[in-house]
């Protein structure tokens, strides 16, 4: 393990990442759609609720340690399934699942990881989840689910909102592709990042490994993005989650929840969890944040007299982000750039760290609220007039 206690934030990993991942995958992490607005929504949003500070409280015997969908954890935080994590680093997925398991955290796959089901799978002991595509081919998205099965996953993640690719505009400019075409640009901008290249020689996964030798007609790179392109499927509907569900058989998470009808649809689905996201603002621009649709959306399940779980993504840079959001009605978070962050900066150790700090933060503001037990924490940590009006008009 690296020594990385000066690595105080999650903003020294995001500068250390930028200096070391070549310029299109750390783009590919680093932006949202169209104006990114939404995307620097999800983070300034936080940043408007205030916390509040009791004193004289005994601070002793604190824990963040509680449930998500019966699995415990160390704190209410799971990785998110990300793409192209294994172009942060060399066998990213890997690195960031060893990670997980060895802090107590899950861990999430995405179909479009570049280390396949099986690859994660014989390198961790602790069942991880895996995140679904609805494809346009079927058998394929039937193997995919057998495959997570036979992986022992305990959980399925179904994607709610990419029945469409939202545009970023980095990723046209940067020609993103796994790996980088061999074009004059990414030459010289892979010849400032030696240890990118270092670890990327000595490994084989360099492409989408779900994909690639499962899906039918996908054997090379060239007819991968025209495949990928073509195969998202914008018929997905919520009469698809019963099919899903009966498929795969074990716990169902539906993430991209961010108006309280669907959220009540997710609810009556069956799932055992509902993830409110806008994907990290790489979906819809100018949708709300995901921490101002939180509320409403907790309400809604509430009145369903639901027990299905409520999450949150997007957005969560610290340790005091995780606990606002558990204020306002979460059982649970997902981190995706604060995670990738440390792993293009410092690889398993980098992810790690980033674990560490969140952990901290949410573990001291969250005495400093007056609370030791982060399931007790509610929304009277919360100053009021700084969380009830976030969507509408700013502060």
């Amino acid at each position: 393990m690296k020594d990385l206690t000066k690595i105080t934030e999650i903003e020294d990993l995001r500068r250390v990442a930028e200096r070391k991942v070549p310029r299109m995958f750390y783009d590919y992490v680093d932006s949202g759609s169209w104006t990114e607005t939404t995307y620097r929504n999800n983070e300034t949003d936080f940043d408007r609720i205030k916390l509040r500070q009791r004193v004289l409280v005994d601070m002793d015997n604190r824990s963040l340690a509680t449930s998500m969908i019966g699995e415990p954890v160390k704190m209410p935080v799971a990785i998110a399934p990300t793409g192209f994590t294994g172009m942060m680093w060399a066998d990213g997925e890997i690195h960031a699942a060893r990670a997980a398991e060895k802090f107590g955290v899950p861990f999430s796959l995405s179909t479009m990881s570049i280390c396949s089901i099986e690859d994660v799978a014989e390198n961790t002991s602790a069942p991880f989840w895996f995140q679904l595509y609805v494809m346009r081919d079927q058998d394929f998205m039937a193997n995919l689910i057998r495959r997570a099965k036979a992986a022992n996953c305990s959980a399925l993640i179904l994607t709610a909102d990419l029945q469409v690719l939202g545009q970023r505009h980095k990723d046209i400019k940067n020609g993103l592709s796994a790996p980088p075409k061999p074009t004059l640009t990414n030459i010289i901008n892979l010849m400032t990042k030696p240890q990118w290249c270092m670890n990327m020689l000595g490994t084989k996964r360099r492409t989408f490994g779900n994909i690639v030798g499962h899906a039918q007609n996908v054997e090379d790179l060239s007819s991968l993005s025209a495949w990928t392109a073509e195969q998202f499927d914008p018929r997905l509907s919520w009469d698809d989650v019963a099919r899903i569900k009966d498929m795969w058989g074990g716990k169902l998470i539906i993430k991209g929840i961010m108006e309280p009808e669907d959220a009540i649809m997710a609810a009556r689905s069956g799932a055992d969890a509902l993830v409110v996201s806008n994907h990290g603002g790489r979906q819809l621009d100018g949708a709300l944040s995901s921490i101002s649709a939180l509320s409403d959306i907790v309400q809604a399940v509430h009145a369903e007299n639901s027990d299905i779980e409520v999450w949150l993504d997007s957005g969560i840079r610290s340790g005091q982000d995780v606990l606002k959001a558990i204020s306002l009605g979460a059982k649970g978070t997902m981190i995706g750039r604060a995670f990738l962050y440390g792993l293009g900066a410092y690889g398993e150790d980098g992810v790690r760290r980033a674990l560490e700090i969140i952990y901290k933060e949410c573990d001291i503001s969250m005495a400093f609220c007056g609370h030791t037990d982060i399931n007790t924490v509610t929304d009277n940590i919360l100053v009021k007039g700084t969380y009830e009006n976030l969507k509408v008009g700013r502060f």
